[in-house]
């Protein structure tokens, strides 16, 4: 994952400043690179070089070259299912963000599935600069609609020698490529034979033109007869392959370990290495941000960029996320995909702060940063190689750090929104929601959690807590009498009374009660929550009691949610058998009737 740039934007974990990239004339690719880089710098600009057309077609494209300054990230998703975290990475200002679809996988691929993704990214605050729905100069923005651009650098490969037509089965070439390896010898291959290859070896380092190539090996002839074949970029012999990664630092790969591929399909379908390769040089993106399982498509890549005379990207492969057990996330793991978490409570700020800081760390203890911060405080040397490990836990609480810092009056509208649309209370704003939003805030980690938290304000689980080992040592410290007093100060008014007078009333009458029962502290507060609340802990006992007054008078709560008001709760104390209350199933009974009656 890795923070990346666009205009303020999203995506994971890191991003670079570095020098331009360097072709040397060898067989391998070198990149040049500083070792620190902040947010803050990335604010670039782009000048445009004009390409060469391909003879007998449209002009291709231009495409566009860095000269210093600006950067351009894209974040391109395959609309095939939902929209996974691992993806995504932390807005930034600076730059341009670019949402590319890349939807070229036709089977799976739907514009249902391009929706939620957007809707997803939209929910993020990952408000692209270029894309579906906005437009730009460096259109279309989907894959599937650039199939013209694609053929037209498919066809000047194939003039330039360095794409030839196929006509053998993936199958037939594959073990054509294995024995070559297991031998260790070079296969000129006779790539007219019975396994319709072309002939490799009138190809000698690239020194034919595409008209003659052609003219020799007869492929064009075979196509025009019909047989099916693919175009297959030619690996050059020999030699090695070398970049420097900007989180991997030096990366290098053999050549002689990859076999011709194949960049456009018997269909007329690019293959993804060749489609984005295009895309990505025909946007200008001047940093390719990705998981580092994308890593081996980096030298297909990096070839192709070479055979079309396009300026590499900077390259930086981040970790991936992994499970708990250090395995690769995956569904088995649960939620997994954007919309998932949303549905679970979880709010954009908090998953934004949470992604960014896996593999990263300003340095100090502080894990709370606002989007803004981030983007301050970030630098790619403190990017980590190692995968870091996705806790659920750590994320939910985050998230309630996230949800308490909200503005009181956007807290209370979600909870209280919340509350109605799951049918425990009647209304989604007033008093009775302010103050109960306010007291139980701290116990609410996601906005589901609040269901939990107000339910269990209006429960009354008296007879559970009475026969609980935790509620012995409160019963055997006088609470009949305490009930019995408790009982009179009901019956006469007062209590009611002083309820009525808020915060200030129920101070009063408490410290009036405490006297006449010669009890203070613990001693007085520990019956008095059981006996009022059904319960031994929770919240402010004071503004749980006023809250269940108000609940009981303002008629706020839903018929169908279950509430014990004041009344019943009383009326449950007053049939409680204390005598007989050493039999627990005698305890129960005479509160089950009491609440029947």
């Amino acid at each position: 994952m890795a923070i990346v740039v666009g205009s303020p934007w999203l995506r994971i974990r890191m991003i670079p400043e570095v020098a331009a990239p360097i072709f040397r004339q060898s067989s391998s690719l070198h990149y040049y690179n500083r070792n620190h880089i902040s947010l803050s710098f990335l604010r670039k600009s782009f000048c445009i070089l004009a390409s060469s057309s391909v003879d007998g077609a449209s002009p291709v494209p231009t495409h566009r070259k860095r000269v210093d300054d600006e950067v351009r990230v894209r974040f391109a998703p395959s609309p095939t299912g939902n929209l996974h975290q691992k993806s995504l990475s932390c807005r930034a200002n600076g730059g341009k963000f670019v949402l590319r679809i890349e939807d070229t996988d036709l089977e799976r691929s739907t514009r249902e599935s391009e929706q939620a993704m957007l809707h997803d990214l939209s929910w993020l605050g990952l408000d692209w600069d270029e894309g579906p729905g906005v437009g730009g100069d460096y259109g279309p923005y989907r894959q599937s609609e650039r199939n013209v651009l694609y053929k037209q650098y498919a066809e000047k490969l194939l003039k330039s020698g360095h794409v030839y037509r196929c006509f053998c089965s993936n199958e037939l070439f594959f073990c054509c490529f294995e024995i070559h390896m297991f031998e260790r010898f070079h296969l000129d291959w006779d790539r007219g034979g019975s396994c319709n290859f072309l002939q490799l070896k009138i190809h000698k380092s690239l020194e034919l033109s595409g008209a003659e190539s052609t003219k020799q090996d007869g492929s064009g002839r075979r196509a025009g007869e019909g047989n099916p074949y693919t175009y297959r970029f030619r690996v050059p012999k020999g030699g090695s392959l070398q970049i420097d990664d900007l989180i991997r630092g030096e990366v290098s790969w053999n050549l002689n370990t990859l076999g011709d591929f194949v960049i456009m399909r018997s269909n007329g379908q690019p293959v993804y290495n060749f489609c984005v390769t295009v895309d990505d040089a025909t946007m200008a993106i001047s940093h390719v941000i990705r998981a580092e399982e994308h890593l081996p498509n980096t030298l297909r890549q990096a070839l192709i960029y070479k055979a079309l005379g396009f300026q590499m990207p900077y390259f930086a492969h981040v970790s991936l996320i992994l499970a708990p057990d250090r395995s690769k996330l995956s569904k088995r793991h649960g939620a997994t995909s954007v919309g998932q978490f949303r549905e679970m409570g979880y709010l954009p700020q908090a998953m934004v702060n949470y992604l960014a800081l896996l593999g990263w760390g300003d340095g100090t203890e502080n894990e709370f940063f606002t989007l803004e911060q981030l983007v301050e405080k970030f630098s790619i040397d403190r990017v980590n190689k190692s995968g870091a490990v996705f806790d659920s836990t750590k994320l939910r609480w985050m998230n309630g750090q996230h949800l308490r810092s909200l503005p009181s009056e956007e807290l209370i509208k979600l909870i209280g929104q919340h509350w109605k649309s799951t049918g425990i209370l009647t209304n989604s704003e007033g008093q009775f929601i302010e103050e109960a939003v306010h007291l139980l805030k701290d116990g609410i980690d996601l906005i589901p959690d609040s269901d939990t938290a107000l339910s269990n304000l209006l429960s009354y689980p008296l007879h559970a807590t009475l026969a609980s080992p935790e509620g012995k040592p409160v019963l055997q410290d006088g609470l009949p009498a305490v009930a019995a007093s408790l009982l009179a100060t009901y019956d006469n008014g007062d209590l009611l009374s002083a309820l009525e007078g808020g915060h200030t009333g129920w101070q009063t009458w408490v410290k009036s009660f405490g006297k006449s029962m010669k009890r203070k502290g613990k001693s007085l507060f520990m019956p008095l929550r059981m006996l009022l609340t059904g319960k031994l802990h929770g919240p402010d006992m004071g503004a749980t009691v006023l809250l269940l007054h108000r609940a009981g008078i303002s008629n706020v709560v839903a018929s169908q949610a279950v509430f014990v008001t004041l009344d019943d709760r009383f009326k449950m104390l007053r049939e409680i058998k204390w005598e007989s209350f050493n039999n627990d199933q005698t305890v129960l009974d005479s509160a089950a009737a009491a609440i029947s009656n």
